[in-house]
């Protein structure tokens, strides 16, 4: 038993677990669960994860291509749109037509509705979380432009900011400006190099032209789930369940047009992934980025801590507080920060494992996570190009104090009564 418990390092604040026979490395043992159409498509991502990841790894220099697989997507995203629009010409000639009727009108309205709900959309800012323009931090800005051209393409007009986990590029309106999203429970617990590895990953994503993030194809995959989702059986009995019936053959119409396109598009979209991944260890080192795809593991660990700090922070002084505990907004970032850089190697052992496991991934359209380290240690290694300098980072972070400072408080003023994830 010696060598057993040599290799059971026990830590109160962590899972205790064997390293030789992974004894306990998965106490829950239960797999996520998923709806249906996101369990599909992740199975079919796990399909082509391995064939995929063997061909970056042969041909690394690979670009995305426009090969029959994205003529076909193209193709069924247009029909997609083309229903959308025969739906508003037909409710359109229903009232125009059929108004003496008093029913064609009201079928029509019926569905011009749905034509409206399903519409293409253009995309726009939140206006739930701050947005910075180019003249709110000039230094930030700067630093987006200097890792989008070492990924060969452009900067962004917005970056928006909030809470989450994450880390985002999108378009929106007519003029399709780019805009960054940066969550700062991921941006904060991120060393400079890492986070310049997350912009030049996120950036790589203009640069590959992603087609499932396009105008047409993505706006046709938001059609399809906004159909699906109103076309979802009710699971009622008379003549509410009467409509189910008469609603089946739609609703699985939808349902494999849905799948026809994420089958599509789904093997270049992890190209993507994985190109984007290569690219942003070429702008910041091979290094940083195994490390950023480390810290995706401790996810869930992120929000629970932001979420225990943000009812501790309003149970001061009252039972289940913590003796000694300070919680401020003015150090939350700092204070998650420092929680998880306690997190020893081993808990990321175990949780690569688990990883392993269960597949994990960031969304279904990801490779899974397991298969992008490997990428990032066997490839080709680079030391990055893009320099990390304390001067610069010290500015960015005086220019985003303001909004660090707004979001922690709506996070200890939000979060209070949701549960941890």
């Amino acid at each position: 038993m010696s060598g057993l418990g040599a290799d059971m390092p026990v830590d109160p604040r962590f899972v205790t677990w064997c390293a030789s026979c992974d004894w306990n490395v998965d106490p829950g043992g239960r797999e996520p669960r998923y709806g249906r159409i996101e369990e599909l498509r992740r199975r079919s991502a796990r399909l082509h994860a391995e064939q995929l990841f063997a061909e970056v790894l042969r041909d690394p220099a690979a670009r995305p291509r426009r090969d029959v697989y994205a003529v076909l997507a193209f193709t069924t995203a247009l029909a997609v749109h083309g229903i959308t629009l025969g739906l508003a010409v037909g409710g359109l000639l229903l009232i125009v037509l059929g108004w003496s009727t008093g029913v064609q009108p009201a079928l029509g309205v019926v569905l011009l509705l749905a034509a409206l709900t399903l519409r293409p959309r253009l995309g726009a800012l939140d206006k739930n979380v701050p947005a910075l323009q180019r003249v709110d931090a000039p230094q930030l800005f700067a630093l987006i432009d200097e890792v989008a051209a070492a990924t060969g393409t452009t900067g962004v007009h917005v970056v928006e900011v909030d809470a989450d986990v994450n880390a985002s590029v999108r378009t929106h309106g007519l003029r399709q400006r780019r805009v960054l999203r940066l969550g700062l429970g991921l941006w904060e617990i991120l060393t400079p190099g890492q986070r310049v590895a997350l912009l030049g990953h996120e950036l790589a994503h203009y640069a590959n032209g992603d087609s499932r993030h396009g105008l047409v194809v993505g706006n046709a995959l938001r059609s399809l789930d906004g159909w699906r989702y109103l076309l979802a059986p009710s699971g009622k009995r008379g003549p509410v369940g009467l409509v189910d019936i008469v609603l089946f053959p739609p609703r699985t119409a939808v349902h494999g047009m849905l799948m026809l396109l994420d089958h599509l598009t789904l093997r270049a979209t992890q190209r993507a992934e994985y190109l984007a991944d290569r690219t942003a260890a070429r702008v910041a080192s091979s290094a940083a980025v195994v490390e950023l795809l480390d810290l995706l593991l401790v996810e869930g660990s992120v929000r629970t801590e932001l979420h225990r700090r943000a009812v501790a922070a309003n149970t001061r002084g009252r039972p289940g507080a913590r003796r000694g505990e300070t919680v401020s907004e003015h150090t939350l970032w700092e204070d998650l920060a420092a929680h998880i850089a306690r997190i020893p190697e081993q808990e990321y052992e175990r949780l690569r494992r688990v990883a392993t496991l269960h597949g994990h991934s960031v969304d279904a359209t990801h490779p899974p996570t397991r298969l992008r380290r490997r990428q990032a240690l066997e490839g080709e290694r680079f030391e990055g190009i893009v320099p990390v300098d304390e001067h610069v980072w010290a500015a960015v972070a005086g220019e985003l104090a303001d909004v660090r400072a707004a979001t922690a408080r709506r996070i200890i003023r939000d979060r209070v009564d949701r549960p941890a994830p």
